[in-house]
Order: C-alpha cells, then sequence, then structure tokens
C-alpha cells in the first residue's frame, strides 16, 4: 500500500514542527503551542510530502495553475517542493517568491522568479502557516499590483483563527492542507 500523503505530512509537521510553551505568533497573538513549519519544509522528506500532498491538492481543482510562490520566507521551500512535484508529473508550476521590500539592486524587483511567469498568470499563492491571514494578504496585493492573477492561496497548516474568512473576503480561494486540530489531536 501507497503511504498516504495526509498523513505523513501531519506526522512530519508533529515530528520536526510542532512545539508547546508560550509563544507570541508574527499577528501579535499569544499562543500556548508553535508550529515552527521550516523544519519541515526545509527537511527532504517533509518537502517531499509537503509537495505530494499540495500536487494532489491542486490537481483536484478546477482552477488555472500557472506559478506557485508567495510571501519570502515561509513560502520559499513551499514553492520549491510543489514545483518539482509538479515537474515530476510533467506540469510546469514555476515557482516564485514575493519580497517583502524590492530588491535592493540589480532590477529592484518584488517578484522573484517573475520571468518565468506569463503576464497576468493564474497563481496560487503558498503560506506556510495561516493565522490571521496577514502574510497572504500581502503577497496577493503585490502580485496584483504586479499585474498577475493570484486565484488561491494553499495554507499548509490553518490554525483556524480567522484567516480563512480575511482571505475569502479579499476574493481569492482557500486551500488547506492541514489543520491545528488534526495536528493537535494526533500529537
Amino acid at each position: 500500500m501507497d503511504p498516504d500523503p495526509h498523513y505523513e505530512v501531519i506526522r512530519m509537521i508533529q515530528a520536526l514542527s510542532y512545539r508547546k510553551g508560550n509563544f507570541t505568533l508574527s499577528s501579535g497573538k499569544k499562543s500556548s503551542f508553535y508550529i515552527d513549519l521550516k523544519a519541515t519544509t526545509l527537511h527532504p522528506e517533509g518537502a517531499h510530502w509537503i509537495g505530494e500532498l499540495a500536487f494532489k491538492v491542486l490537481s483536484n481543482q478546477k482552477m488555472k495553475i500557472e506559478g506557485v510562490g508567495g510571501l519570502t520566507l515561509g513560502a520559499d521551500p513551499l514553492a520549491t517542493a510543489i514545483s518539482l512535484a509538479a515537474w515530476s508529473r510533467k506540469v510546469v508550476w514555476p515557482a516564485f517568491i514575493v519580497r517583502k521590500e524590492p530588491k535592493s539592486h540589480g532590477t529592484t524587483e518584488y517578484v522573484e522568479g517573475k520571468s518565468n511567469l506569463k503576464p497576468g498568470a493564474s497563481l496560487i499563492v503558498l503560506e506556510d502557516v495561516v493565522t490571521t491571514g496577514g502574510s497572504s494578504l500581502k503577497a496577493i496585493r503585490r502580485l496584483r499590483v504586479e499585474g498577475f492573477h493570484p486565484v488561491a492561496v494553499l495554507a499548509i497548516v490553518d490554525r483556524q483563527e480567522g484567516g480563512e474568512e480575511v482571505i475569502l473576503k479579499e476574493g481569492v480561494g482557500f486551500l488547506v492542507l492541514t489543520t491545528l486540530r488534526e495536528i493537535s489531536q494526533a500529537h
């Protein structure tokens, strides 16, 4: 029997990224647990399973996808993992990175990998952990300014604290690989 990518993603996050304690999140909220998803996304097995599951979830959607990426730093390894999973199936989803500030030299671009994207391309915005949706909104709005069409946000983990509603109000879809509830209940 083939391994279940959903199970494998949860297993990797539990093993490498889920921590209990007292934390302040990027949203400023306090939390008794933290998911340091980079520990999973930067691990070869974690990146593999995230890429596999994300490709499966995105392939089941009835939407045009011409690139995958998001706000640096959380989306960087996700974009590569998903782009490679697609490529292994002969599907071309170039990865891109949205900078928080424009590059200070050379091209002074906000979007890295832009030359691999068609003008007006339909893009998936990737987010490692969604809490309030703020990082996703920054990426969506910057991509629109650059002339692209963000069609959905794909969150690896949804903390289920209002981010989905904020993102949907922005007029894009919201997709999730797993939730904090699934991770904490299986932990």
